[in-house]
């Protein structure tokens, strides 16, 4: 790598770090720690992380950490600890200080162990949650993994250690590791598997040479347990050149029972009813055996380019069933590629793969139309006043390659940081949260960038979308508007705990009671919310967070978030919105302007009877409203064209209310189910709610 680039790339973030410094967030390591959670697990080297400072005493010594990340998949957590400096340039970081800042977040673990969470004060804070998970989950953890973040240089690092009976390994993410995996995205570099320390031995394989020296091929069979725990130890990370977005369970269910089964009952037909895996990798270390054949002992850079249901199947039989793999045999080919492009030759062994599994576009994640789309849309839709765009990351990295190239003139670097500044970049993950929020799924943001990512593009080719135009486009940006000022919002108010689902669930709280309407053009114009509507996130959000918490019970909240059933019941404990509304939410419209899925905002001035309405609309399951049509028009109870709205609002019922409907309406149809059943055709339940508001 050239030393210039890395002080560019250190010059940058120390910048950035400065630049987030505020009343709010005072300290640079805090900032720092912040802003590398967010782009690691952008990058997919975590997943669901959580920045969360606690230090304290224990007995002659003390604990620190600074972030964390739990996977309740693989039962595994990170404990992150900072060592930040700003100096420029980055010096080498004295290897007491680095063991020094390993062993006090270690210690933090052992503190929750020996009930810490119940001498935190105050008692509901990320930290003291955190304690408690630690204290609870303790013995069912599969590993834990301590990890130095800092804009220093690391040396050796402490080697693993046990702690507990349980596994403990020891990472550094430094400048230049910070680098590589940010800054030129090379994130496979350091994935490294010692097939001899997990096997016992080396990997028995066939070597098939290519005849034009692109690439070599070695044909083995994987013990599956091995495959489980190379893919405990890296998650994600082993599948980041695939192409695939889509590489959880959910959605596959008949594929993984059918792999669950197999496990269970016939373990040794495992290998002749699976397709196996197709792996690429930089380098691998190959010796001859003394039978005569040949060996693969290690593994860099490994990438599972087709197989990764597999792969998380049988990790999930082993972890969450408890399922033994010890009889199950994985075919494996590996590609070492040669002389051809790796990014190109990934692709295309991915979609070939691919092919032989009914795979569409939508699993595609940087390559997808879809996203390609929404570039495009980012380079060419200017902001009102023409001298402004949003700049789309496609793929990671992308902003600061367009960055540098600007740097190759003054002017060009000047216009560059006009038209599309740092605050208006945005990412897939970010694409993923904004709309996972608006369309009721705050359950889902909360599952972390990644995961939340994986389940939208998962939707996306459940039910395809129309391809994204320059209307679609601004509301997104709307959207993005509105999210980031209730981020911001929240994050100044200083909660606890659970600054990030709070603004998920107030976003998802807004969107809901408005019946995902609100004025996207006065949004994307005005690139900020009223102060109205900021006064409302503001009372929103410590209501929710009351409501969020009561909700959990005895669960721990970070995991109960994550539920559909937590957002089931908190929607039916929503705040009231009051009138005055924000000029969002009451806004009048000339002509209209898209809105949810395309439709039209309707004219008018809305107040907070309509989204009563809407509101109560949606607690009519889509058979009542069926009913309420065909018996009001059969009798002729109701027009014909109202029985029309309500079964056009039957349709939204039915689709679980990913539409919603308008003011416009809601009146009519409200009045059509209350007339239909005072004449005794249906039983609603309307006619006696009506009657209890109504009562002194």
């Amino acid at each position: 790598m050239s030393n210039d680039a890395l002080t560019e790339f250190h010059q940058d973030l120390v910048a950035e770090v400065e630049e987030g410094l505020s009343t709010e967030e005072p300290f640079s390591a805090n900032v720092f720690t912040r802003l590398m959670l967010e782009r690691l697990e952008e990058a997919g080297q975590f997943d669901g992380t959580f920045p969360v400072y606690q230090e304290g005493p224990i007995r002659n010594t003390s604990y620190r950490i600074d972030g964390y990340a739990y996977d309740e998949e693989r039962a595994r957590l990170d404990l992150f600890t900072t060592i930040y400096s700003g100096d420029l340039p980055p010096g080498k970081l004295p290897a007491a200080d680095v063991t020094r800042a390993l062993e006090r977040a270690l210690r933090f673990a052992s503190a929750c162990v020996d009930g810490l969470a119940s001498l935190l004060e105050p008692s509901n804070t990320d930290a003291s949650d955190l304690a408690r998970l630690i204290e609870d989950e303790a013995e069912n953890l599969s590993a834990i993994r301590i990890v130095l973040l800092t804009d220093g240089i690391v040396g050796n690092i402490t080697p693993p250690i046990a702690w507990r009976e349980k596994p403990v390994e020891f990472e550094a993410y430094d400048i230049v590791r910070l680098f590589r995996v940010l800054g030129e995205g090379e994130t496979r570099a350091d994935i490294f598997v010692d097939l001899v320390a997990l096997a016992g031995k080396g990997l028995p394989c066939l070597h098939v040479p290519a005849e034009n020296d692109e690439y070599d091929a070695y044909l083995a069979v994987l013990p599956g347990e091995v495959l489980s725990r190379v893919y405990e130890r890296y998650g994600v990370r082993l599948l980041e050149l695939n192409v695939r977005a889509f590489l959880g369970l959910q959605g596959r269910k008949s594929v993984n029972a059918e792999l669950r089964r197999t496990i269970v009952d016939q373990p040794s037909m495992f290998l002749a009813f699976n397709n196996g895996i197709v792996a690429t990798v930089d380098e691998l270390d190959v010796v001859h055996n003394p039978a005569g054949g040949i060996e693969i002992r290690s593994l860099k850079g490994l990438q599972i380019v087709n197989g990764g249901q597999t792969t998380a199947s049988l990790h999930r039989a082993r972890r969450k069933d408890s399922l033994s793999l010890e009889h199950v045999a994985v075919p494996v080919k590996i590609i070492k590629v040669g002389g051809a492009d790796l990014s190109e030759m990934v692709s295309s062994i991915s979609r070939a793969a691919n092919r032989q599994n009914t795979v569409q576009l939508a699993d595609f994640s940087a390559n997808d139309p879809f996203h390609q789309q929404i570039e495009t849309l980012a380079n060419t839709t200017w902001l009102t006043d023409g001298k402004g765009r949003w700049f789309y990351e496609r793929s990671r990295g992308s902003y600061l390659a367009a960055e540098q190239k600007a740097a190759y003139k003054v002017s060009d670097t000047k216009v560059f940081r006009q038209q599309t500044p740092k605050q208006r970049r945005f990412s897939k993950l970010d694409v993923a949260r904004y709309l996972s929020a608006w369309e009721s799924l705050p359950d889902k943001v909360c599952l972390g960038g990644q995961k939340n990512f994986q389940i939208f593009m998962q939707r996306l080719k459940d039910a395809p979308i129309p391809p994204p135009d320059q209307s679609w486009f601004k509301r997104l940006i709307a959207i993005a508007v509105l999210y980031r000022a209730a981020e911001k919002k929240i994050k100044s108010m200083k909660f606890p705990a659970y600054g990030s689902q709070i603004t998920a669930y107030v976003v998802a709280g807004i969107a809901h009671s408005s019946g995902g309407r609100v004025d996207f053009d006065r949004l994307w114009s005005r690139q900020t919310i009223s102060p109205e509507l900021e006064q409302v996130i503001a009372d929103w959000a410590p209501k929710l967070d009351v409501v969020m918490r009561e909700s959990a019970g005895q669960k721990n909240p970070s995991e109960w978030y994550k539920k559909a059933d937590c957002w089931k019941d908190i929607q039916e404990k929503l705040p009231e919105l009051s009138d005055p509304l924000p000029p969002e939410l009451s806004y009048t419209t000339a002509s209209g302007s898209a809105g949810t899925s395309g439709s039209m905002i309707p004219k008018g001035t809305h107040t907070v009877a309509d989204y009563d309405r809407i509101a109560r609309c949606m607690k009519i399951p889509a058979a009542i409203w069926l009913e309420v049509a065909e018996r009001g028009q059969q009798s002729n109870t109701i027009h014909w064209t109202v029985a029309n709205i309500c079964r056009t609002i039957a349709g939204y019922a039915a689709g679980g209310w990913q539409r919603k409907p308008t003011a416009k309406q809601a009146k009519p149809a409200l009045e059509a189910v209350i007339t239909v059943e005072r004449s005794g055709l249906v039983k609603a339940g309307l006619v006696a709610l009506e009657a209890e508001a109504n009562q002194p």
